[in-house]
Parts: structure tokens; sequence; C-alpha cells
């Protein structure tokens, strides 16, 4: 039998030829911690270190590791603790949804290895290959600088709170389902709910859907917390975290209104049995909606405590506190802990209206930086993601594709794939999938599937604007047509001495989430349960029951924390998938899909063609505007300019290409034609860009932001001509205000260099600063993705670029230094910050490009080729 040595250890292999190092690493080992991203080589997730070399294992033959030693991130952590690396990637929160987290850190051990103190330079070239999708390029830097440090000191343990505090954050992701029965909480009246048969001893409380803030429009059903006689409190949301840090702020939340430590909060997220019912984690509404919920739940919960506590001392509430997870008395005289006050405790309250919250002001554990949730298990390849998840018993599924969008399936020969030893075929309409012992037996009876398809006509890319334009739909909802109009638009037109009339396009961009789609799906002939990577675990489960035809409460959707979603991961396409093939063959049944499957089978970022008209008088006052957005999206359609005259419409389109929600979903598309075409008006004028939006702003946290942006960028004396130039954009989205300053190098032969991005951000109070950061450079650094390179292409319903060697993503080549101004607004409620900050990347990069070339660019992406002329 081959032998092979992974970490210290022989393992004996199956003789069983063509296999990547990677597949035996993760299903004939077991170590998970090098992971699937592209299968190519293309994004260094599955990067592992043979002989002290980094290796992408993905393309690696496992027979080309014979007699040669394999380490993984499982194997670096010694006996005195974690890797110098590890620690600086905890230390330094190097880190969003995780999924690169291994291979960024196995690179970089074998980049100081070799070289213990390289410089920036040594260091984006040697972690070049590897991808950060969430786009922390920024604070691996600084990971891999404090790891030169601490590997200059032995023994440092300047990261053990950080470790410590990070590994307990997040247990309930660690820990196994609750068993709640046959119906899940959220479909039954809070005094059927059997909480203390899956819960200790304590109090429950109970909020209704609406009750944090009465009339106000939410994506939530309400909240429960209970608070353990076993000293720990468990809190509830149908909210996922995919990287934006939720899990950890929303934990801060609990903790801050009940006056516990951060490490005894134990949050679960998105599992539909056991959380409150959830639209989805979409629009940054995890801060507004479930933080609010949570706050105003647990802050009641405060109140009981106190309250029980009185009459058990007889006393009055008046004069005790709480205070870390302990009610005493303001004289100091008695304390008891929470834990002692419920001992033998089951109690359930429902609880209605708002409470007294505490407010950001008198913060101790929000409004300060804490580690990421779960940091020490991503740092060592530990935590699960759902294509690492799997079962006894579990086979494998593939499913076959449509060739092109719009294909229907006319005929499917499935005698050769059903002959292939241990697969069963499921053929059902449509549908047709197969199960096997392992995917590369699933894949290969998949390919001896004969299919027929039948096609129609589709447009080419390069007639999309036309199409586009021709081809209006009637939508509602969401998605449909807007109108909005003041004054008279037309006259106003024709009476400006100023006009300026310009389209602006963007293109289809995808998503490309490090991890793409997983499912594993387990049927007992009673309740199907499906653990998968969504942000909408509730929409799922409908998803899923819909398409088995069997009532949603048979279904159970545990959505994971994922490797990143962006607005991508809102279907359930593969836990259906997965749903179907386990019932069919009546075993657990795991679908991951492939990255062009994840490229093709997915969604895109609708693109967008958008006229802009507007006029102004002759002191520089806007008096008329028309904007017209075809395709993408009415997010951040309305202007925050003060504009006497005004017509706004979103048109829908009949799309090319499968379209869906973006990270900003459309606010990206017309913040970048709205705040492009307030340039050239500006310019048109003879006015200065910044004063001129200034003067048309009424809304003074945006007039801060911008003023923010503005002075750190060093504006008042921006460069502009011979090459060089200072652009400004910003605007309001999901009630947070950004702006954003690019300075750019644009040479002769119009080859453009990113020289700087500064942003300003205001989304009211701040819950967890540090992370608040990260985010800001992440979505900075995706942005930059969207606005000069990134677009899907494609040609008769087929996208042509649909692998990662083919569709390119920001990389460390690609960020330039970026600075961020926090505007932190104690006296406005917490708003979400996942979303609005990448919306004025692009235009002010447009806006710099024209400074310092004089060339307007109104296409996104702007600079394909890394040239503007």
């Amino acid at each position: 039998m081959p032998v092979i040595v992974v970490n210290g250890m022989e393992h004996e292999l199956s003789p069983e030829p063509d296999r990547s190092l990677l597949f035996v690493l993760r299903e004939e080992i077991g170590l998970t911690g090098a992971k699937y991203g592209c299968g190519e080589g293309e994004c260094g997730a599955c990067t592992v270190l043979i002989d002290a070399e980094p290796v992408r294992s993905c393309t690696l033959s496992v027979a080309e590791t014979a007699g040669r030693s394999v380490t993984t991130v499982e194997g670096l952590a010694g006996k005195g603790g974690l890797h110098p690396v590890q620690r600086a990637f905890l230390e330094t929160g190097a880190m969003q949804c995780g999924y690169c987290t291994p291979g960024m850190i196995v690179a970089a051990v074998a980049l100081l290895s070799a070289t213990p103190h390289p410089n920036d330079s040594q260091v984006r070239s040697a972690m070049e290959p590897n991808v950060c999708r969430c786009c922390t390029y920024p604070r691996i830097l600084g990971a891999v600088r404090r790891a030169a440090e601490l590997g200059d000191r032995a023994g440092a343990s300047s990261s053990a709170d950080a470790t410590r505090l990070a590994g307990r954050i997040g247990k309930a992701e660690r820990s196994a389902p609750m068993l709640v029965g046959d119906v899940p909480w959220d479909l039954q009246h809070p005094d059927q709910r059997e909480y203390f048969g899956a819960l200790p001893d304590g109090l429950v409380v109970v909020l209704p859907a609406g009750e944090a803030a009465p009339g106000v429009w939410s994506t939530t059903g309400g909240t429960w917390i209970h608070v353990g006689a076993d000293g720990t409190t468990t809190a509830f949301t149908g909210k996922v975290d995919v990287g934006q840090g939720n899990r950890t702020a929303l934990s801060q939340l609990v903790a801050e209104e009940l006056r516990v430590s951060l490490e005894s909060v134990r949050l679960v997220m998105g599992d539909t049995d056991v959380c409150p019912f959830d639209m989805g984690t979409f629009g940054s509404r995890s801060m507004p909606d479930a933080g609010e919920d949570l706050r105003t739940a647990a802050a009641h919960a405060r109140e009981l405590l106190l309250s029980t506590a009185a009459e058990a001392w007889g006393v009055e509430r008046v004069g005790l506190v709480v205070s870390e997870g302990f009610v005493a008395e303001r004289s100091g005289d008695r304390s008891m802990a929470y834990a002692e006050l419920l001992e033998g405790v089951q109690r359930v309250e429902i609880v209605s209206g708002g409470a007294q919250v505490i407010p950001p002001s008198e913060w101790h554990v929000a409004g300060r930086s804490a580690p990421t949730a779960l940091g020490t298990e991503i740092v060592m390849g530990a935590k699960v993601y759902p294509s690492d998840r799997s079962c006894g018993g579990v086979l494998h599924g593939a499913v076959l594709r449509p060739p092109a969008f719009g294909a229907t399936l006319r005929v499917a020969d499935l005698t050769r794939a059903r002959v292939v030893p241990g697969v069963t075929v499921v053929h059902d309409g449509d549908f047709v999938g197969v199960v096997a012992p392992s995917p590369l037996t699933a894949r290969a009876a998949l390919r001896a599937v004969e299919a027929e398809w039948d096609t129609t006509p589709q447009p080419a890319e390069r007639d999309l604007a036309e199409h586009l334009r021709s081809h209006p739909v009637e939508a509602e909802g969401w998605g449909g047509t807007f109108h909005h109009e003041t004054g008279d638009v037309d006259r106003a037109l024709a009476d400006s001495q100023t006009r300026v009339a310009e389209t602006y396009t963007v293109a289809y961009v995808a998503h490309v989430p490090l991890e793409p789609r997983a499912a594993l799906a387990e049927w007992d002939g009673r309740r199907l349960t499906v653990w998968t990577g969504t942000q909408r675990p509730f929409g799922v489960r409908q998803e899923v029951a819909e398409a088995l035809g069997i009532d949603e409460a048979r279904v159970r959707v545990i959505a994971s924390d994922s490797g990143a979603g962006f607005g991508g991961k809102h279907t359930g396409e593969a836990a259906i998938e997965a749903a179907r093939l386990a019932r069919a063959s009546g075993r657990p049944v795991k679908v991951r899909w492939s990255r062009e499957e994840e490229f093709t089978q997915g969604y895109v970022r609708p693109a967008a063609v958008i006229d802009v008209r507007s006029g102004a008088n002759p002191d520089g006052r806007l008096t008329s505007w028309e904007f017209t957005n075809v395709n993408s999206g009415s997010a951040g359609i309305l202007s925050p300019y003060d504009v006497p005259n005004e017509r706004i419409e979103y048109v829908p389109a009949e799309s090319p290409l499968r379209q869906g929600s973006y990270r900003a979903l459309a606010a990206t598309a017309n913040h970048f034609a709205r705040e492009s075409h307030m340039d050239e008006m500006a310019h048109r004028l003879g006015t200065d860009p910044l004063e001129f939006r200034l003067r048309h702003l009424t809304d003074e946290r945006l007039v801060d932001v911008f003023r923010a942006a503005g002075e750190r960028v060093g504006w008042e004396s921006p460069s502009g001509g011979r090459g060089r130039g200072i652009g400004i954009a910003g605007g309001e989205e999901k009630d947070s205000r950004v702006a954003t300053a690019a300075e750019v190098k644009v040479d002769p032969d119009g080859r453009l260099e990113i020289l700087r991005i500064v942003t300003a951000f205001d989304c009211g109070a701040i819950v967890n600063p540090d992370n608040l950061a990260n985010q800001i450079e992440g979505a900075t650094v995706m942005g930059l993705g969207g606005a000069l390179f990134e677009a899907v292409h494609f040609d008769e319903g087929r996208i042509v670029n649909a692998r990662l060697s083919q569709y390119r993503v920001p990389r460390f080549s690609d960020v330039p230094p970026i600075e961020v101004v926090l505007l932190d607004r104690k006296d406005i409620a917490p708003a979400g910050a996942g979303e609005t900050p990448i919306v004025a990347v692009a235009p002010a990069i447009a806006n710099a490009i024209f400074t310092a070339s004089g060339r307007r660019v109104r296409a996104m992406p702007l600079a394909v080729g890394g040239n503007v002329l």
C-alpha cells in the first residue's frame, strides 16, 4: 500500500491513481485545513508545505509526494502553543470569513522560513498566489510583519488573551445541533416551545417580532435569550456570519446589556429549528434588526434578574445593580451570581415593548474591539465550513448542468452512468444527478451521462446595452420599477444655462466566494436536515420543502458560518440538490460545487446602463436632475443632493444572464453614475468638486464624512495634472454615510496606478471598531476589483471566463495604502457596515483619473488591462 507522511505521521493510502494531494488529505486522511477553492492552483486555499516549500495541493498528484514530508496548517502548532504566524494572524485580526486563512498562514510560514525579515515587496510577491476574496490583504500584510517580530522572540505570548477569547466566542458554532422535537420553534407559539428540553435551567426571555421597534420594518422575527443556571448566556438569531463579523458584534451587544463577560455568551445563528424566523442576512440589517432585538431582549432579561433578586432579598429594585454576571446591592452588602439566582428555575417570559437599553456612551463591552469569533479554530484550520461537513455513511452527489443560460434538457441517456460500480442515478424531469461513494466516482459517472439540450438564441456581450434598453420587463416588489419625480424636470433642463448628459455602464460581476456552494443532507424518513452555507436559511428551508413536496416543518436547515457570500448565497440550489439525492438514495449525501459551477450555475451582479442629465444655473446651483437606471436596480438610486426638479427611474430589463443580489446591490452602479456625473458638472462649471457637493447637501452626517475624507487626503491643495490626481465621491446607503477619496497616477501611455485611498465612514455607534475598520478595508479592496478589472464575459448564453485563471480578482499586488477614518456617533443606533463602504470606490477613482489625465471614463471596469487611455 502507498504511504504518505503528513505532519510527521505515516498514512497508508488506497492504490487508486489520479488523485490530488488535496483529495487525499481531506477525503481519506480527514485533514480539512487545506481547502477546496478553484481546482487549478489559482487561489492558494489548498496550500501545504512539501519539504518546507509551499505547494498548491489541488493540482499535485499524491504520487508525487512519495518520500517527501507534507505539512498542513494542522501540523504547525506545537506543544508550546500556536505557531508565531498563527498567533500573529490572530493578534492582528487578519481574517474575515477565514476560509483563506489556513492557506495564507502556510504560505507565510514558508516565506518567513526562507526570509525571516522580508520587506513589504517580498511579502506581496510571495503571497501573491493566495487569494482572500474578503480582501483582508492589508491585515494579512500586517500579520506577516508581526509574525516576523514574534519569530525573533521565542516564547512570546502577547496574543495569549486574544487566543483565549477568540477561542471562546462562538461556542455554539462548535457544538452539536440542539434536539427540539419535530416542529421548529419559529412555527410554534412561545407557550408550546419546550425550551428546557434543549437548554439547562434558567430564564428564557422571548421578544416577539416587532417589539424592539414597533411600527418599523424589520427582517427579523424577534429573538429569544436564555440566561442559564450554568453561568452561560445563549442568544438566538436567524442571521448568519459569512465573514462580516456579526457573530462577535451581536455577542458584544448581548454581553453589554446583561453586564456579563463576552466569553460567557453563546450565539446560535441560522438554525431554522431553534432560531427565530429571519428574512435573511442581507442589506446590512444585522445591527439595526437583530442587534436591536437582542439588545432589547437582553435588557428585559437584566431587569427581570434585578426584580427577581429584589423580591428574594425583600429590597427595593432601585437599590440593586448588575455587574460581571452578578446582582448586587449598591451598598455592597450582598451579591449573587445570575447562575445562583436561577438555580432550579425554568422560567419563560414573553416580553413586549421597548426596554431601557444601555446607551452607547456607557458601553464597556460593546464599543471596544474584540477578536474574531472562532479565531483560534480558524488559524489552526479547525473551523468547520459547509464544504468540510461530513457524517457516517455519507455519499457524494453531482448534478448534470445545462451548457448555457436558458438551455433545457431534451433527452438524457443514463445507461453508461448506471453501470458505474456503487453509483445511483436519479432522474426526475429536468433533474439528473448521481450519488457515489466518492466525489471522484460521482464526477466520473456524471461524465458518462449522454445528454442533448435545446438552446435558444442569446444576445452577445457586445450588444448588451442595446439589448437591455430594448427589453424592459414588468416587475413588482423589491426588484420592480421605481419612479420618483418632483418639479418640472424637462422645463428646468431646457432653461438651464449649463447642461450635462452622459451614459454610464457597469459590467456583470461574479461574487467568487472562496468557498463554492456546498450542502450535506440527511433524510431519516420523517424529516430532512441540511447543513449548508446560505445567507437565507429560512428561505432555503422553504425552497427545499417546495422542491421535495413536503411540509416546511419537516425541513431543518443549519447554516454554518461559510467561506463568504457577498450576496451570492441567497438561494438554496446546492441544498435542494443534496436533499433530492439523499431522499432518493436513503443515505446522507454531500454536494459540493466546483469553481466552474459557482461561476455558471449561481447568479451575477446585474449589469447597468444609466443615463443621467442635469442642468445648472449661472451661480453654480443644480436646477434639474434626471437619472434612469436600466436593469441593475433601485438601491441607492435616490440622490442626497438638493435639486428642486428631479426625475429618478429604475427600469427592469430582460437579462441575458441570471442575476441577483450582490454586496451593496445596485448602489455601487448608482453611486458610480451619480458621483461621476456630479464631478463632470462641477468641472463644467469650473467649481471645486468637493465644495460643489457640499453646496448641495443638507445631510450633516454626509457633510461630515466628505469633510473628513477631504481633510485626511489633503483636499485643500489636491494635486492635478501632470499625471497625478485626487478624486472624491460619497453617499448615504443602509443608513450609513461614506466618502472615499482616491489618489492616482496615470502614465503617458495610460497605465493606471492607485497611490492611496482614504475612506471616512459613519454607521452610528460603533460596536467593534477594529472589525469595522477591517470591513471597510476589505470592501475597499473588493471595490477596486469591480472598479478596475472584474467583469463576467459571455457569448451565446455561456460564461466564457468561468475559472479563476480567467476571471481576475484583487490580489496583494493590487492593494494600495488604505486609510480609514471612523466617525463614532454614539447618539445614533448602530447601522450595518458590510456593504456601504464599497459604493464610492469606483467613482472616486474615476474622478481621480479625470483630474490626472483629463480622460473621463464612464464604464466599469475602468482600467481593463490596467490601461485607461
